[in-house]
C-alpha cells in the first residue's frame, strides 16, 4: 500500500505513542531505538548485556527484515549463535536521509501492522 507522506507522518506518530505506553517510558522512542526493538523481536533472545558491536547489529537486523519484502534481502538462516543472517539481493542506493528514513517508516509502520497491533488501522 502507498502511502502518503502526511498518512506515514500520522502512522509513524502513532507507533511511537504506542511503544511510548507499552514501554512506560516519559518520550517518544525515535527511529534507532525502535529499529532496536525490532532487531531483538527478530533475534528471538534477550541479553541483559549486548556489547555496543552487537546492538548496532540489532539495528542491522532490523534493517534487513523490514526491507527484505521489498526485495532488498533475503533472510538465509541463522548462525549457530542464532543471529539471524541476509544476503544482499538489490543495493539499497536510496539517495537522501530523508528518502531512507520514510522507506524505513513506512515498513516499520507495516511491521506493526502484522504483529497485529490496534495503533494502525
Amino acid at each position: 500500500m502507498i502511502m502518503e507522506d502526511w498518512e506515514i507522518d500520522f502512522h509513524w506518530l502513532k507507533v511511537r505513542h504506542m511503544l511510548k505506553s507499552v514501554m512506560n517510558i516519559d518520550s517518544l522512542p525515535e527511529m534507532k531505538s525502535i529499529l532496536f526493538l525490532i532487531g531483538l523481536q527478530e533475534y528471538g533472545r534477550v541479553s541483559k548485556d549486548f556489547s555496543k558491536e552487537e546492538k548496532q547489529d540489532l539495528i542491522h537486523i532490523a534493517a534487513c527484515a523490514l526491507l527484505e519484502k521489498e526485495g532488498y534481502y533475503k533472510f538465509t538462516g541463522r548462525d549457530g549463535d542464532g543471529w539471524p543472517h541476509w544476503d544482499i539481493e538489490k543495493p539499497f542506493n536510496i539517495k537522501g536521509h530523508e528518502e531512507q528514513e520514510k522507506i524505513l517508516k513506512r515498513n516499520i509502520i507495516d511491521y506493526f501492522k502484522k504483529l497485529d497491533q490496534p495503533i494502525v488501522n
